[in-house]
């Protein structure tokens, strides 16, 4: 399967699932896209890249720390930040995912990598178990941040319709 035919494969399965916003250029990748995983209004922003010359899928996902979790996380001692952070690289660790953390920035990464087959090919199943994975540790570093906040967050600065209205329970098909 050559690579265009890959690109178009990649393509038909976000669209099959809903997934695809738009395609992303990039000088380093032969393709990429944009998708929204799970389906629905909390479906988060997430990148599938092709790099050039490179038998291999990227899919990542990058996070930004809010601004209050932010002030939630600098009023803690500085063991307790620490201890997060750390947290955080045990997780990803754990879960078998790549990860670059920017500790002055509040901010990290996760990607996994799926290797094409020989002939080119990725099965749909495989490419999903790609995506799920990366959601799920992206999933699970917020619910350690939430963890990490308790009670230093004033619950009247979070929209919570995106929360409690939103018809999705992170499930691909709920």
């Amino acid at each position: 399967m050559s690579e265009s035919k890959v690109k178009i494969l990649i393509r038909e399965y976000l669209l099959d699932e809903g997934l695809l916003r738009k395609n992303i250029r990039d000088p380093k990748a032969e393709f990429g896209f944009q998708l929204s995983f799970p389906p629905g209004p909390l479906g988060k922003i997430m990148f599938v890249i092709k790099p050039k010359n490179k038998d291999l899928l990227i899919i990542t996902i990058g996070t930004q720390i809010s601004k209050q979790h932010i002030a939630a996380l600098d009023s803690l001692n500085e063991d307790k930040r620490v201890c997060y952070w750390m947290d955080l690289r045990k997780l990803f660790l754990l879960k078998d995912v790549f990860f670059r953390i920017d500790v002055q920035n509040h901010r990290y990464e996760i990607t996994d990598q799926r290797f094409l087959e020989n002939d080119g090919f990725v099965s749909k199943n495989s490419f999903f178990k790609s995506i799920r994975k990366v959601f799920n540790a992206s999933a699970y570093s917020n619910m350690i941040l939430e963890e990490y906040c308790a009670g230093k967050i004033n619950l009247d600065d979070i929209d919570k319709s995106k929360i409690f209205n939103s018809g999705s329970d992170f499930s691909l098909y709920s």
